[in-house]
C-alpha cells in the first residue's frame, strides 16, 4: 500500500511539474541567441562547421575550453540529424522541467505537506527569471547555456545529499553522480560541491560538527581565496581594463539596491529558519544562509577592484547566491502554500497572476523588439536579428565584420549576438567579448584593439572607418540606419544597414 501511494505521489509530481513547466516557458520566453546564449551558440556552430569564424576564433571557443557542453550539444545535433535550433529548444524545455522537478525534490525534504510542496514549485516557476542581486545572473536564463544543465544538477545533488544525511547510500551515490555531471559548467560544479559541503556540516548529527564545522568551512574558504590571490600571475594593463568593465565582480561598487539583493535573502532565510518546521526545513535554511554569508565575506575581502590581481574576482564567488535564491524561493513558496494559499483556488490564481505577471512584464521589457518565444524555422521579429540573418545568407564565410563597439546596448537590439546568428567573424565588442577577455587574459590585447577600432563607428566618416578597420581585415560593417556613408549597402531595414567596406 505504501509503495502504491509513493507511485501515485510520483506521477502527481511529474504531472504538476510538467504543467508548471509550460507556464514557466510562457512567462520567460525563449531567446536562443541573446546575451550568453549567442556566445554558446557560436561555439557549438564552430564545432559543427570548423570553417566558420576563420578570423579570431578564440573569441568563439575560449569560454568553452574547460567545458564539455558545446561538444556534447554538437554531438547530439550530429547523431540525431536535427537542426541545431531544434536541439537547443528541446534542451531548453528539458532544463526548465528538470529544474522544477529538482525543486520539488528539495521541497519534499522541507515539508511533507502537499500544499507546501506545490507552493514551493509554483513560486519557483513564477520566479525563474528573477535576477540574482547584482551578479548579472538569473535563476534560469531564457536561452541555453552550460548553466541550464548545471542548475538542475546542483539542485538534484542537494536533494540527494539530504537523503544521504538520513542514512541513504543511494543518496550518496546519486549526489556524487549529479556533481560529476555538473562539470558541464566547471565553476558551478565547484560551487555545487561547496553547497553540499555546507549542507553536510549544518545537517550533521554530531553537535560538535554543527558548531565548529561552519567556522572550519569559512576558514578554508578564506585560506583558498588568499592562496589564489597570492599565486595569481601579474596582470597586463589591457587585462585590468577588461576586468574593470565587469563591475558586477566587485560588490563594493554595486548600487544600494543590488547590495539589498544580497542582504534581504539572507535576512529572509534567517526568519524562515526560525519557524517551527521540520528538521529538513531548518537544515536547508541554515545551509543557504551560511553559504551566502561565506561567499559574501570572501567577495568583500578578495573581490575588490583596487587589488593588484583579480583572480578571485574572476571566479565570482557571489555566484553561490544562485543556490541561496533558489532555496529562499522554495521555502518562501512552501510557507505561503501551508499558511495562506492552502486549498483556496482564488489565492493560487492570484499568486500566478501577480508573480508570474510581473516576471512576464519584465521579460517583455528586456526583449521588447523580439518575439517572446523565438521558435526554430520562424523568421526573427527583431530588425537587428533580421540583418544578421541576411548577413549569413548573403556574404562569404570568410567575411570579417565590424559593428559599433556598444551595439548590444543599442535600443531594440535586445542583446542579440551577431556571431551566433550571422555565423561570420567580427571584431571584439565591448560587452560580451569584454566578458570573454576578462576570463581569458590572453584575449585582452585583441579585445582592446577591436573595441577601440569600433568605438563610435556609426558616427565616423568613411575615411575614419577605413583607417581604423582595414588594418584589422574588416570587409563589411553593420551600421545604424541613419549613419552617413557612401559605401555600397545592399541591405537596409528600419534599424540598421549592412555595407561593404570600400578602399578610399
Amino acid at each position: 500500500m505504501r509503495q502504491r501511494i509513493t507511485r501515485i505521489d510520483g506521477w502527481r509530481s511529474i504531472g504538476l511539474v510538467s504543467l508548471l513547466s509550460v507556464f514557466a516557458l510562457a512567462v520567460q520566453g525563449f531567446h536562443p541567441c541573446a546575451e550568453d546564449g549567442g556566445l554558446y551558440v557560436a561555439g557549438i556552430k564552430k564545432m559543427l562547421d570548423p570553417n566558420l569564424y576563420p578570423v579570431r576564433p578564440d573569441f568563439v571557443l575560449a569560454h568553452l575550453r574547460f567545458s564539455p557542453f558545446a561538444a556534447t550539444v554538437a554531438a547530439i545535433a550530429r547523431s540525431t540529424h536535427l537542426p541545431l535550433p531544434s536541439v537547443l529548444l528541446a534542451l531548453y524545455c528539458a532544463s526548465v522541467w528538470a529544474t522544477l522537478y529538482a525543486g520539488w525534490m528539495v521541497a519534499s525534504h522541507a515539508t511533507e505537506s502537499l500544499t507546501g510542496r506545490c507552493g514551493a514549485v509554483v513560486l519557483l516557476a513564477c520566479w525563474l527569471t528573477m535576477p540574482i542581486a547584482g551578479t548579472a545572473l538569473m535563476l534560469m536564463d531564457p536561452y541555453v547555456t552550460a548553466r541550464s544543465v548545471s542548475t538542475p544538477l546542483a539542485l538534484l545533488a542537494v536533494a540527494w545529499a539530504m537523503d544521504a544525511l538520513n542514512g541513504s547510500w543511494r543518496g550518496v551515490v546519486m549526489c556524487a553522480l549529479a556533481l560529476t555531471l555538473a562539470v558541464v559548467h566547471p565553476l558551478f560544479a565547484v560551487y555545487g560541491l561547496a553547497t553540499i559541503a555546507v549542507l553536510l556540516v549544518v545537517g550533521a548529527k554530531q553537535q560538535s560538527v554543527r558548531r565548529w564545522g561552519p567556522v572550519a568551512l569559512a576558514a578554508l574558504a578564506f585560506a583558498a581565496a588568499g592562496v589564489l590571490q597570492a599565486i595569481a600571475p601579474p596582470e597586463s594593463p589591457a587585462y585590468v581594463r577588461a576586468a574593470l568593465t565587469r563591475y558586477y565582480w566587485f560588490p563594493l561598487r554595486w548600487h544600494w539596491f543590488e547590495l539589498f539583493g544580497l542582504v534581504a535573502p539572507l535576512a529572509l532565510l534567517w526568519l524562515l529558519g526560525r519557524l517551527r518546521a521540520s528538521v529538513g526545513w531548518r537544515v536547508l535554511a541554515r545551509m543557504a544562509l551560511l553559504l551566502g554569508a561565506i561567499s559574501l565575506a570572501v567577495a568583500i575581502v578578495f573581490a575588490r577592484a583596487d587589488l593588484s590581481t583579480h583572480l578571485v574576482a574572476r571566479l565570482q564567488p557571489l555566484r553561490c547566491f544562485q543556490m541561496v535564491y533558489v532555496v529562499m524561493t522554495l521555502l518562501l513558496g512552501a510557507w505561503l502554500g501551508d499558511r495562506w494559499l492552502k486549498h483556496q483556488p482564488w489565492r493560487w490564481g492570484l499568486l500566478f497572476a501577480c508573480c508570474g505577471g510581473v516576471m512576464f512584464f519584465v521579460q517583455r521589457s528586456t526583449y521588447p523588439a523580439s518575439t517572446h518565444f523565438e521558435l526554430p524555422g520562424r523568421p526573427p521579429g527583431n530588425p537587428w536579428a533580421q540583418a544578421f540573418l541576411w548577413v549569413r545568407q548573403n556574404t562569404p564565410k570568410d567575411a570579417v565584420f565590424a559593428l559599433d563597439a556598444d551595439y548590444i546596448a543599442h535600443a531594440g537590439e535586445d542583446a542579440q549576438g551577431f556571431r551566433g546568428i550571422a555565423e561570420r567573424s567580427a571584431l571584439p565588442d565591448y560587452s560580451k567579448d569584454g566578458g570573454e577577455a576578462s576570463i581569458t587574459p590572453e584575449l585582452a590585447d585583441a579585445w582592446v584593439a577591436g573595441q577601440t577600432a569600433q568605438r563610435g563607428l556609426d558616427d565616423q566618416t568613411d575615411r575614419a572607418r577605413s583607417a581604423a578597420l582595414q588594418p584589422l581585415g574588416v570587409t563589411w560593417v553593420v551600421l545604424d540606419r541613419n549613419s552617413a556613408t557612401t559605401w555600397h549597402c545592399p541591405y537596409e531595414n528600419a534599424a540598421v544597414k549592412v555595407c561593404q567596406v570600400s578602399i578610399p
